[in-house]
Order: structure tokens, then sequence, then C-alpha cells
């Protein structure tokens, strides 16, 4: 909640209660005071809920809302869209409801024998078409003690899902707010991460691209083929794939070091002196038996028309493995990123022995890609932080089916990583950490991005500054925020520019007025 006073506030928190704080106050059956219990996500607080609690406050003293947390919200994919917090947060808000509790078990049952309503209340869809067997054994929970189940009138039917599903709002300045002060966390503490930034060593290895875009202007079509004609304007040419990774950590005040393969050609004379300008100590290992990747999108009206790779895919030869081996053994860094387009560096026979070389000490990181490539961020075990996108846990894990937070679990769990981002584009990333008494196992941030121009690089920017943010704070949250606020940035612009961290303090602000209501 935010833009309320601290009494305000208080008059909130005061209503969210956890289950023995709840049973406490209750106090055992029969009771003076009546009391019934509704239960549901309440993702979205719609006129169908609010008629729903009326109606269950007009039949006892008091009202209990109860909330499926965020752990067993399996209803569609995504979901919730509201976090719990920011959920009981709306529930509390409400005048009709008396307490908050957020339901940790994966149905109500555990808490209806625990607290002991007088009576439990569902909507009439729930018993329109029979008893459902779920409502049958929440009753069988109710009859167990004396309990009575209730059902509330109503002939319209709302759907949070729905709403949703067709025009979702844009709470990302609520969630954040509601996140940082779960966490701990402020603006004021995110912008002193940012200085903390300069002087972190971090050797990069990976694969360089140069991301050239080449503008035309669309002259029409041939009458006999079906080819589009388009008039050469500029090319414009920037250093990407695990260069520009290198560039947004040197640009955010880290010292770099950059492993690298790169072609006997123009384009390694092109992306040496790019790296020397930008202060970075660059490894290259020449294969003259290889060109310079070279991604190339032709561009008109605004729009990629065709994109045109210059690849030599094949595995790096035992040689050149060796060095990047003896390199990133030579090196005593705060960070090691493998930073992996699966262009001849990276692959199952490679990973292990150039994971091995890392000395200890280092923070771990590592990041496949897979947007044309057959990349398995799977084979990077063991890493303190990995940070794939949906499409690459998808394959990684061979599935297609389950939803967005069981499918992060799923690889959290079989990459053995202390911390996975995965990234799920316009509906921003989910975390997860090893859970503890005191922190919920996964968090998420939605996107920031204002305006997509090219979403193309948004991921190295995350990577870069939610590496940094991990290594010099210890803070998962503090890196997801960092890191999704970089990739806003990156998405807001044409080409692949390493983002400066004043842009990352800009964005910060206009963010922090947004959750002030200002």
């Amino acid at each position: 909640m935010t833009g309320l006073t601290h009494a305000e506030k208080d008059t909130f928190q005061r209503k969210l209660k956890t289950r023995e704080e709840l049973r406490a106050l209750l106090g055992p059956r029969p009771r003076e005071k009546k009391v019934i219990m509704c239960h549901g996500t309440f993702d979205l607080v719609h006129p169908g809920h609010i008629r729903h609690l009326i109606y269950a406050k007009s039949k006892a003293d008091i009202l209990v809302a109860s909330l499926t947390t965020d752990q067993h919200n399996t209803k569609a994919n995504y979901r919730p869209f509201v976090p719990e917090t920011l959920r009981a947060m709306n529930l509390a808000a409400l005048e009709v409801v008396d307490y908050v509790v957020i339901d940790e078990n994966p149905t109500p049952i555990e808490n209806l024998k625990f607290i002991q309503p007088d009576y439990f209340a569902k909507g009439y869809e729930y018993h329109k078409d029979g008893l459902h067997p779920k409502t049958a054994e929440e009753l069988a929970a109710l009859e167990s003690y004396g309990g009575e189940l209730l059902f509330t009138p109503g002939d319209i039917v709302y759907s949070s899902s729905r709403i949703i599903e067709n025009e979702p709002p844009n709470l990302a300045a609520d969630k954040l707010h509601a996140l940082m002060e779960a966490e701990g966390l402020t603006f004021d503490g995110l912008r002193t991460s940012l200085e903390k930034f300069k002087g972190v060593k971090v050797h990069v290895v990976g694969d360089t691209i140069v991301d050239s875009y080449t503008y035309c202007t669309l002259i029409g079509g041939s009458n006999k083929t079906p080819t589009f004609s388009l008039k050469y304007e500029r090319q414009v040419d920037f250093v990407g794939g695990a260069g520009i990774v290198a560039k947004h950590l040197k640009m955010a005040g880290a010292e770099v070091k950059f492993t690298t393969v790169l072609g006997d050609d123009a384009l390694k004379d092109y992306v040496l002196k790019d790296l020397r300008d930008h202060g970075i100590d660059c490894h290259a290992i020449i294969d003259r038996t290889r060109p310079t990747t070279q991604k190339n999108f032709f561009t008109a009206g605004g729009r990629h028309m065709l994109k045109v790779d210059k690849v030599d895919n094949r595995p790096v030869s035992d040689k050149i493995l060796g060095e990047f081996i003896r390199s990133i053994g030579a090196s005593v860094p705060d960070v090691v990123v493998f930073s992996d387009f699966r262009h001849g560096i990276f692959n199952g026979r490679t990973i292990p022995k150039l994971a091995a070389a890392i000395p200890s000490g280092p923070l771990r990181v590592a990041d496949s890609q897979v947007a044309s490539r057959w990349g398995n961020i799977l084979e990077f075990q063991g890493f303190d932080l990995i940070t794939p996108n949906e499409r690459e846990a998808r394959f990684s894990l061979g599935d297609q089916d389950s939803t967005v937070r069981p499918l992060a679990l799923d690889l959290y769990q079989r990459a053995k990583c202390k911390y996975l981002i995965l990234k799920m584009g316009e509906r921003g990333i989910i975390t997860y950490r090893a859970p503890d008494p005191n922190v919920r196992s996964f968090l998420t941030v939605d996107s920031f991005a204002d305006q997509v121009v090219d979403a193309v690089g948004a991921g190295d920017a995350l990577l870069a500054y939610a590496t940094l943010a991990l290594a010099r704070t210890g803070c998962p949250v503090t890196a997801s925020i960092l890191g999704s606020v970089a990739a806003a940035i990156a998405c807001g612009r044409d080409g692949n520019e390493p983002i400066d961290p004043a842009e990352v303090r800009e964005k910060l602000a206009k963010v922090e007025k947004q959750t002030r209501y200002e």
C-alpha cells in the first residue's frame, strides 16, 4: 500500500495475522461472537469478491479472509498476478474484513481444523452443479468439529483470470513497493548498491557476436518472385554477445577481463578496437579457420525484415580449449561469467573442463542463450547464478506444458544453483533462492519497460547488473531489481550499447515516484 500515512498502514497491518495469532484472538469454540471464514486467491479483488465478503459478514460477527499463498497458486501461467503480501493488504483495506490470514497450505482444510470458524462461506458456483469433491472435503473438515458450510448467493460469476488475461493492469510499481517493504529494501539502498560496483573484478568468458543493423528503405516487390526490394541506407555495427556483457560490466564500474575467440578478419580488428576503447582487457584467441561471428539485421520502416548470420558453430579445437582453460586459471577475479551463445566455445564436452578451471572463491555466473542454437543451461551445474529465459528453461527440461513457476522450481533444483533468475520477457522475471524461515523461496519483478524499441540485448544488461549487485550485496532481490531496471533501459533503444549507471539511477527515480503516486 503506497501513499498512506503510518496510522493508515498500521490499521491494515493489524488485520494481518498468522493462523496461531488468529486462533489465540478468536478463542476456542463455543464463542460469544460468531466467526465466518472466506477463502480464495483474490488475485484481483472484483465486484464478485466484494458481494461474497459482504454477504458472509452479514451472517456472523467476525469475518476472516483467508488467501492462498503464492507457492500453491497454480491456476494458470504467470500467476498469481498480484503477490501474496499485496493481495493480503488489498483485503485488509476493506472495512468489511476483520482479519486476513495467508494460508501456507495447498487447501484451506488444515486451517479450517486449526482455526475452527463457525461458518465457512463459498460462492454459489461451488454447488450449483452438485457438491464438488474438494468442497466435500472442506465440509467434512467443518463437520468434524461442528462448523457449518454456507453458500453466498449470486447469478454473475466474476473471474480474476479473465480480467487479467484480457487486459492486465499495470501493477509493477505497487508490486515492487510491496516486495521492497517485505525485504527491508529502500530506493536509497538500491542507489548505494550501484556505487559499490566500482572495482569489482570480473572475468567474462564467451562468444563474441558483431550485431549489425543494416537500415534500408522498402522500395517494393518483384512482379515475378515474392521478393522484397530494399534500398540500402547505412549499416551500424555493435559488439554483442559476451562482448556487450563485458561492456555493460565495465560501464557499471567493474574491472573486466574478457576471453573470447575471434576469426582473423576485419571484424576482429573492429571488435578489438571497440573493446580497447571501452577499457576492457581482451584476451582474444584467434582461430584462422572460422569467421568472427556476425548477425546482420536488415531493417526497413522500423521493422526487422531479415537476419543474415555469418557463423561457424563447430566446437573449438582442443588447442584453443586449452588456451581458454589457461586464461581462466590465470586470473583471480571476484566473479567469473560464462556467457554462452553456442558458437563454438561451450558444449557438453567443454563446459565441465572450463568450469573446473575456475579458481575457488569467485562468484560463478552462467547464461546460455539459444535464440537460434541448441544450448542447455543445465550443463552449467552448481553455479551461483544462472539467468535463462523461459524458452531456454523449457528446452533444457523438455517441458512445454508446466506453468512457469513449477518450471522455474524444477530448473532451480536440477541445476543445483544458488540463485536462478528466469526471464519472462514482457512478464518480467521470477527469482528462486534457497528458502529459510525468514525468506520466501521465490519472488517476481514485473518489467519496467515503458516502450520496447528493440528487446535484443535486454538479457545481457540484466545479466551484468544482476551479477554485480549479487557480488557486492549478496542480495538476490537487489540483483533482481537492478537487473530488471537495466533490461528495461536496454529495451527502450535501438542497438546494443552498454547501460550507464546514471541511466539506472534516473529510471529508479522514476519508478520511486510511481510507488509514491507522484
